[in-house]
């Protein structure tokens, strides 16, 4: 087992069916059934998109450009943790019971496996075998992370389960997640996002800058690496992980997207499969979605229906 060249594979989509015969089995009281149900995705017909759609992408150009979004709202993060505690799915009331596969989280740009500790802490509670990247600080080139990070612990987590397992990651962590499962469909159940701009780098001015100086840094350190190329962290870059990032998900990889019009750090409207039955909205912050109890419904939810018999 090991991770391999991106190839690309046919599109495919998946019926949500959980046990109970609906999309999503439990409500936190704050969510709408509104919010938990998929929205309108991106076309791939030769239909002109609507206005909310993000702009269809030739597969030799990904889009690199600052997003007009207010970023103010993330201060709102903490709101959501604070719910979250005070919600009955954080707790596994109402959510199917998990069936000891492994789920492996991976953070977010300039981010530990610390903050997603909440979410470790609740798969384990629910019934999963949940493990944390090992990566101290999200602020290195992604290749690198997933050759010489990531892939040890798919291995562990692979070894010792005995069959599949779920990948989820936030912003950055979650792109990383979809290039793993591109690579390595044959061991992965299901992937899931959270506010992950896989589909191009359209992010809020600050954010631009905070990657503009970790890829300053990663070239100065990397430069002579075969793995590094000179166009790392940006959207012309041909690496492994971005490349896979072109592709579709093999039949066999359940995914899931969710995003929030109000993110402030990335355009929402790149985080999305463009599969309807793959594509949650909710209300929230970018970072906030980490802590967001209608989040953890979804992702218990969808991580019943991707179970895979031992």
């Amino acid at each position: 087992m090991g991770f391999g060249r991106a190839e690309c594979n046919p599109r495919w989509a998946v019926t949500i069916v959980t046990a109970a015969g609906a999309r999503v089995t439990t409500m936190t009281p704050s969510a709408s059934k509104k919010q938990l149900e998929p929205n309108h995705t991106l076309s791939n017909t030769e239909q002109a998109p609507l206005p909310y759609m993000a702009p269809r992408q030739p597969r030799t150009h990904r889009p690199e450009a600052e997003a007009d979004i207010p970023i103010w709202k993330e201060a709102l993060f903490g709101a959501e943790l604070i719910l979250l505690h005070a919600s009955p799915v954080y707790y596994g009331l109402g959510v199917p019971r998990g069936d000891g596969s492994a789920v492996v989280l991976i953070p977010g740009f300039l981010g530990s496996d610390l903050y997603m500790a909440h979410l470790n802490a609740w798969l384990s509670r629910v019934g999963y075998r949940p493990y944390l990247s090992g990566i101290h600080l999200n602020a290195e080139c992604p290749n690198l992370l997933i050759k010489y990070r990531l892939a040890e612990i798919v291995e562990k987590a692979l070894r010792d389960t005995r069959r599949k397992i779920h990948l989820l990651g936030h912003s950055l962590g979650g792109m990383m997640a979809r290039s793993i499962a591109t690579q390595q469909p044959g061991d992965i159940a299901s992937v899931t996002t959270l506010a992950a701009p896989f589909r191009g780098k359209v992010l809020h001015r600050s954010v631009m800058q905070a990657t503009a100086l970790v890829r300053e840094q990663v070239i100065k350190e990397h430069g002579k690496d075969k793995d590094v190329l000179p166009e790392c962290y940006t959207a012309q870059c041909t690496c492994e992980f971005v490349n896979s990032l072109e592709c579709k998900m093999a039949p066999p990889v359940m995914q899931t997207a969710i995003y929030t019009r109000d993110d402030g750090f990335v355009d929402w409207r790149y985080c999305r499969t463009g599969d309807p039955n793959a594509d949650f909205e909710v209300a929230g912050t970018h970072i906030g979605l980490v802590f967001n109890p209608t989040v953890y419904t979804i992702v218990g939810a969808r991580l019943a229906q991707a179970q895979v018999p031992r």
